[in-house]
């Protein structure tokens, strides 16, 4: 079972270093003003999305699904933690989801906001971690 928290764990970090760094993508390609930069910024945008948060994301449901088929769910599924984090989970995936909305108004040249906005969304998936690790480590309830 220490094998699956590990790669649970791996692919949360690999999930969560793209939910990080894709919104501060977002800034600069907000901010950029030149085809050049555009271009690049989509290129890099596509592949962090495609080739890393994603992946990150489905392996960490993957081994996550795993762990509470295999013994998690028999010893907190009458725990409010366990239903927390999972809500959280969801409220997650609803973000990723966004940000692949972000990436095809940038794709499809319709970004409609400014470098400010996309530094406040660079925030949210700070909350995110923090409620999901307070809830998974602590398991307050």
């Amino acid at each position: 079972m220490l094998w699956l928290k590990a790669l649970h764990l791996i692919f949360m970090v690999t999930w969560f270093a793209g939910l990080f760094y894709l919104p501060r993508l977002f800034v600069y390609h907000a901010m950029s003003d030149d085809k050049i930069s555009h271009e690049r910024f989509k290129i890099m945008e596509r592949k962090l999305f495609f080739g890393i948060m994603t992946p990150g994301m489905i392996l960490t449901f993957v081994f996550g699904i795993w762990m509470l088929t295999s013994y998690a769910w028999e010893l907190y599924s009458a725990t409010g933690w366990l239903h927390s984090k999972l809500a959280l989970l969801a409220l997650l995936i609803v973000y990723h989801i966004f940000c692949g909305k972000c990436l095809l108004d940038f794709k499809h040249d319709r970004n409609q906001h400014s470098h400010v906005y996309y530094r406040w969304m660079n925030e949210i998936p700070v909350l995110f971690l923090v409620g999901i690790v307070i809830l998974a480590v602590v398991k307050p309830f």
